[in-house]
């Protein structure tokens, strides 16, 4: 597998990652975090025009999808109920999508992501347990709950060197 920057010609093969994402979710209990809007089709191109979006690639087939940057993030200023493993610079990761027809594939973004910045935080929905075991599994520590712009609550993960 490779991982590069997500190119405009890749737009209509994201969006249906990230839709097979959403039903992914919904069939697994957590049908709220993206619902059928998220993310938003401009903001996906936003990403691309920025070169903040990845793609994950085996074969020359797309087969996950995530932003990363290394830079602070604004919901992450505050955190809750934990803290954050120290104040280091890090990357984020953010919206990965699995298109789930190449197993490890999530896996190898985040592994990716960590090797370019060797400290980096996450968050996802409290329902969504299949990305909770994965961060768990490579290493990520549960660090608190911080909320999004629109007040929605996260569950924050952060992994360091």
């Amino acid at each position: 597998m490779i991982i590069r920057k997500a190119l405009s010609e890749d737009f209509n093969t994201i969006m249906g990652i990230y839709s097979a994402a959403q039903d992914f979710m919904a069939q697994n209990g957590n049908a709220s975090q993206w619902g059928k809007t998220h993310p938003d089709p401009r903001m996906i191109e936003k990403d691309i025009e920025k070169g903040e979006l990845y793609v994950c690639c085996e074969e020359d087939a797309i087969v996950c999808v995530f932003f990363f940057r290394i830079a602070p993030d604004p919901t992450y200023n505050v955190i809750y109920e934990g803290s954050w493993q120290n104040d280091a610079p890090y990357g984020v990761v953010h919206r990965i999508a699995s298109s789930r027809t190449v197993k490890g594939a999530a896996r190898f973004c985040l592994n990716w992501a960590f090797n370019e910045c060797k400290s980096l935080r996450i968050d996802t929905h409290r329902n969504n347990i299949p990305m909770q075991n994965l961060l768990t599994s490579l290493g990520f520590k549960y660090s608190g709950i911080i909320y999004l712009e629109n007040g929605d609550e996260r569950l924050a993960y952060h992994k360091i060197n």
